[in-house]
């Protein structure tokens, strides 16, 4: 799937979600997108099926909104060790 090429930084662009499939961006790009407004909406694979998660920063609270629940992060770490945790990042 993937979305709009897209350049951490690059506000022009910046119209609406980031559409990524997981692991097509690193953490950092996705940390740097949610603090600059913009939803990450991350495309998945759960036990044989596809599902979109969406990420995103009110400035104070992250937020994670997955097929069956959401949950938020109260620090940038949190959400860093939630993105590691769920595959939604590449490695590098």
């Amino acid at each position: 799937m993937g979305g709009t090429k897209w350049i951490p930084g690059d506000r022009w662009r910046m119209t609406g979600p980031l559409r990524v499939d997981a692991g097509e961006v690193t953490a950092d790009e996705i940390l740097v997108a949610l603090g600059e407004g913009r939803s990450v909406v991350v495309s998945t694979e759960v036990l044989g099926d596809d599902h979109e998660v969406t990420l995103r920063h009110d400035g104070d609270q992250y937020y994670c909104d997955t097929p069956t629940t959401l949950h938020t992060h109260d620090t940038r770490e949190e959400m860093l060790q939630c993105i590691e945790k769920h595959g939604y990042a590449s490695d590098s």
